[in-house]
């Protein structure tokens, strides 16, 4: 593989966070391919259950397939078992596929975050399978350094969903002056028991105004 493509691979920030009742998922949309930007509306979120969300760090392409086989295993373990798959249920299926991958292995780190009966949960999982439960909050990618920055700066158990959204906005345009992998727009996603809603450009400058950031 060359140096080039290797370093393609790593430019991504996203970013996810617990608060009182949800998750909320957000990401840049920059894709690179070495020096070159590659697409400024790449997608790195994807519903993969009815309230389920999973952020995509590393090889688009390696991403995209991930997702697809994710969306479809939760909706066949729905169908067997006649009830909606747990969020540690879908770290563990998330690990099993990655490590049983290990040596031709997908070029990827995952966040999958969401509420199920037992409340809002939120995993880290890499690309040889570790997954780790996260309690509060998690950034993966080449802007994580900055992302995490601001996180472990403000970040607290009794958000609310606004005050969630606007660090995990917040935490990613960090991400988005100092890292060269990460620019665009920024997506968001919140997901409570309720409802799995992404966030439009507008709710999102509303929320939290560029002038703050």
């Amino acid at each position: 593989m060359n140096e080039q493509y290797q370093e393609g691979l790593k430019g991504t920030t996203t970013v996810g966070l617990v608060f009182d009742g949800g998750v909320v998922l957000a990401s840049e949309m920059r894709a690179t391919m070495g020096y070159l930007i590659a697409s400024k509306k790449a997608k790195k979120i994807y519903q993969i259950a009815d309230r389920i969300g999973m952020t995509t760090a590393g090889g688009v392409g390696d991403a995209q397939q991930i997702a697809r086989l994710m969306t479809v295993e939760c909706s066949l373990y729905e169908i067997r078992r006649g009830r909606p798959i747990t969020i540690g249920a879908v770290a563990t299926l998330l690990s099993n596929i990655l490590n049983a991958n290990r040596y031709y292995p997908f070029y990827v780190q995952l966040l999958v975050g969401g509420v199920d009966e037992g409340g809002p949960k939120l995993y880290a999982v890499d690309a040889l399978g570790g997954a780790s439960r996260e309690e509060e909050m998690v950034a993966t990618g080449s802007g994580s350094p900055m992302a995490f920055g601001v996180l472990e700066d403000r970040y607290r158990k009794d958000l609310s969903e606004d005050e969630a959204v606007s660090l995990a906005v917040r935490a990613v345009r960090s991400a988005m002056k100092r890292d060269a992998g990460s620019g665009e727009g920024i997506a968001v996603v919140v997901i409570t028991k309720e409802a799995y809603r992404e966030l439009t450009d507008r709710e999102i400058e509303k929320i939290h105004p560029v002038a703050s950031a």
